[in-house]
């Protein structure tokens, strides 16, 4: 077998972990140790996080014509892809809290829903908030204005509605008077 046949399988598994991926973040893990990579991947797992280590030889070869084009920049060196299907930021999260704890691990660049970010912007992406809390955020001040305006229509029917009653009615009066005095 020629060696471009026996490549060509890694190149598609490549092609198949990044297809229809939200996310697609590279990270250079050297460094890291086997308790922390361990770690590392652990915490990608349970966040339903595909993370696998490629030669970037294989990697250049299976970017090349797709959304991860840009990320063939930044192969050099000992490179891995962490890679979700489902949430956008959720590796960069994952990730960046990772390094906190191992500065050894470096976030390189991503694409997230087919926008390019570099090492800054993948920083940026993981200060995002999950779906869940940005929803919980949404309901709740939801809940507050429905909340306030449901005690305004309880103190409206405590009073009867007479307080709301007579200002709409004066002031048509106070019109019509001016008009009358002409």
């Amino acid at each position: 077998m020629a060696k471009v046949e026996l490549k060509r399988p890694v190149v598609e598994e490549i092609g198949n972990v990044i297809a229809d991926a939200k996310a697609v973040l590279l990270v250079n893990y050297s460094g890291l140790n086997v308790a922390q990579d361990t770690e590392l991947r652990k915490g990608l797992r349970e966040a339903n996080i595909t993370y696998k280590v490629f030669k970037n030889t294989m990697m250049n070869f299976a970017f090349e014509g797709t959304a991860c084009e840009e990320l063939r920049q930044h192969l050099q060196g000992t490179n891995a892809l962490a890679v979700s299907k489902e949430d956008a930021t959720a590796p960069a999260r994952v990730l960046a809290a990772f390094a906190k704890k191992n500065p050894q691990l470096e976030l390189v660049a991503g694409i997230v829903e087919g926008d390019y970010y570099d090492t800054n912007g993948v920083q940026a992406l993981s200060s995002i908030p999950t779906r869940e809390v940005l929803l919980g955020r949404l309901f709740g001040s939801m809940q507050g204005t429905i909340a306030g305006f449901a005690r305004v229509l309880n103190q409206i029917a405590e009073n009867g509605g007479a307080a709301a009653a007579p200002a709409k009615e004066a002031a048509p009066a106070e019109e019509a008077a001016p008009a009358e005095a002409e």
